[in-house]
């Protein structure tokens, strides 16, 4: 259990408004928004190089807090400016050749798959899509059978972008390194919501935003890499930070996952970050996967007794993602209409996952995503709203 009085105290939004876009760009507790201010200003004094030199143990020790997070080691995460960044940049240092097979779920999100794409046409390499099961995640009899030693790496969305499961990344990762394939985590959605280790998964890099459920600021993600794998890759752009240059016409690469890294970027950003992951670590990482289950269950169960409501979630494992449409209304209508009411849901489009949107029939659904500051009788708000429409 945590202090829900004091985390809506530390979020004074949530309690002026029935907040349910965490899986968009949440709530930052007042802590972490302080933390961002107050480097801000503390570089408005002295100027940014002097404010960051002040702060370089600081800096250090969000490594720290996100290896806790994710049972790893700093010297595994490198810090971006987003996940599709931490994503891309791995992907693109990958070696690929002609004939190479690229492994994408059916839930893949849109920047990943247009990445694939577009090497994939580059190099001659085939992009393939591994079927759902009947509950909607992944098949892991189709995986299985798909894969061979041709199949250089296996991109798993955790947690869908609209709504519902979440994927058996263990089970993939044992299937996909029978085969010598690595295996690529967007862990966008997960993060923060559930426990994710990367010792007990196995997936061979892992990538993730601050800004949804982790509750920090937007322009901050991280890259998770298995030691031993970051020292065989070459990211397809350097600076001076991920390498150096130790010749007229030599440079020398990072050792370690620090040349997935850029030299310059938001320190203030970065600072918030790391007071973002240790607020979460403070709660407990169990107690917010148990919170954010209980109200997004309640949720979906409350909306499942709404006429004219449709709840679209799928998978064995459920996330604290909840889609649904209503009869009648374009979701961007619904959206429009809550939000005139203080309840703030988002709508998520064909586009963002065109694969498994277009095998569900599905143009676009409501997307509400309950986290734990979220109270019950918010949710019952939101749910009569509803009701009035």
């Amino acid at each position: 259990m945590f202090d829900l009085d004091r985390v809506r105290r530390d979020t004074p939004a949530a309690t002026a408004t029935v907040f349910l876009d965490s899986a968009g760009s949440s709530l930052p507790p007042d802590p972490v928004v302080d933390t961002a201010v107050a480097h801000l200003r503390r570089e408005s004094v002295v100027g940014g190089y002097r404010a960051a030199n002040e702060r370089m143990a600081d800096l250090a020790a969000v490594k720290s807090s996100i290896a806790r997070l994710v049972g790893a080691q700093a010297s595994d995460i490198a810090l971006s400016d987003s996940a599709t960044r931490s994503w891309s940049d791995f992907f693109y240092s990958l070696p690929l050749a002609a004939g190479d097979r690229i492994l994408l779920s059916e839930v893949e999100y849109a920047s990943n798959a247009i990445a694939a794409l577009q090497r994939a046409a580059a190099v001659g390499a085939v992009v393939e899509f591994v079927p759902s099961d009947p509950s909607g995640q992944i098949d892991l009899h189709a995986l299985d059978e798909m894969l061979d030693d041709r199949v250089r790496i296996v991109s798993l969305v955790h947690a869908p972008t609209n709504g519902g499961l979440i994927n058996p990344a263990r089970e993939v990762a044992e299937l996909a390194h029978r085969y010598g394939a690595l295996v690529l985590l967007d862990a966008c959605q997960s993060i923060g919501q559930i426990r994710v280790d990367v010792s007990e998964l196995g997936v061979d890099a892992l990538s993730a935003t601050g800004r949804k459920w982790l509750r920090g600021p937007r322009g901050t993600g991280f890259l998770y890499l298995r030691p031993e794998l970051a020292a065989t890759l070459e990211p397809p752009a350097l600076d001076l930070h991920s390498a150096q240059w130790v010749g007229e016409k030599e440079f020398q690469l990072a050792a370690d996952v620090t040349r997935f890294e850029f030299w310059e970027c938001d320190v203030a950003a970065r600072l918030a970050l790391g007071t973002a992951v240790d607020y979460l670590l403070d709660i407990g990482i169990d107690a917010v996967e148990d919170a954010v289950r209980e109200r997004s269950e309640y949720l979906r169960t409350a909306l499942r007794g709404v006429d004219g409501v449709t709840v679209h979630d799928l998978g064995a494992r459920k996330s604290g993602i909840v889609s649904f449409t209503v009869d009648g209304m374009l979701p961007t209508d619904v959206r429009d209409a809550l939000a005139e009411k203080d309840i703030t849901v988002t709508v998520s489009h064909r586009r963002s996952t065109l694969k498994d949107m277009n095998r569900r029939g599905l143009d676009s659904v409501i997307r509400a995503s309950p986290h734990y500051f979220v109270t019950f009788e918010q949710l019952d708000l939101m749910v009569a709203a509803l009701r009035a429409l």
